[in-house]
């Protein structure tokens, strides 16, 4: 497995989200790679236990996010796409961070394969590019309505550069939880960022 740090758009090495790029075995007849490894995973991210995986579908342009839970029950997320393409967030929202508010983001497809691990104390969010995309992913605790929190995808202060080009003049399909998130700042004034 390749692991890869990312960077903000400013060049700055986001500390905690993970690019992983597995090593694929292929020929003719197709292909074989081992989409997780504890051992492998642990090496690279420190030891993390997963208690649920998550299978979501999404039609072109649907925006997922930007999804956190916080403490007791914040979670961990390492993602995949199986089906299609989807830009893939994550957010710094560790107050205490030199990071605090910027994002990395990066292109996942079942063409290259790659994760990203999206730490606890993180925001993170989707754009779906292709058709359809169908995307795994494991966290590292369960669903909790209490701890649940959203921020606005194009929050202005965030300014995630999303590939909204192309989406071919389409916009963002969002639920109407999503649409009605707060603004960064004020989910700071909130409280409702980590520590």
């Amino acid at each position: 497995m390749q692991v890869e740090r990312l960077s903000t758009a400013a060049g700055v090495e986001l500390e905690g989200p993970l690019l992983l790029r597995p090593r694929v075995f292929g020929d003719g007849r197709g292909f074989f790679y081992e989409s997780w490894n504890q051992g492998a995973f642990d090496a690279a991210a420190g030891p993390t236990r997963f208690v649920q995986d998550n299978h979501s579908r999404s039609a072109a342009g649907v925006l997922r996010g930007l999804h956190y839970q916080l403490p007791p029950h914040p979670q961990g997320k390492l993602v995949r796409c199986v089906l299609g393409a989807i830009f893939d967030v994550a957010v710094d929202i560790r107050r205490a961070s030199p990071t605090f508010g910027q994002w990395v983001g990066a292109e996942l497809s079942a063409e290259n394969r790659a994760q990203l691990w999206v730490p606890a104390g993180f925001a993170h969010g989707f754009l779906t590019l292709s058709e359809h995309a169908e995307v795994l992913y494991k966290t590292t605790d369960f669903w909790s309505r209490d701890c649940e929190r959203a921020l606005r995808w194009d929050d202005p202060q965030l300014a995630i550069t999303w590939p909204l080009e192309q989406l071919a003049g389409m916009a963002p399909q969002l639920s109407a939880k999503d649409a009605e998130a707060p603004g960064f700042a004020a989910a700071v004034a909130a409280g409702e960022v980590f520590a």
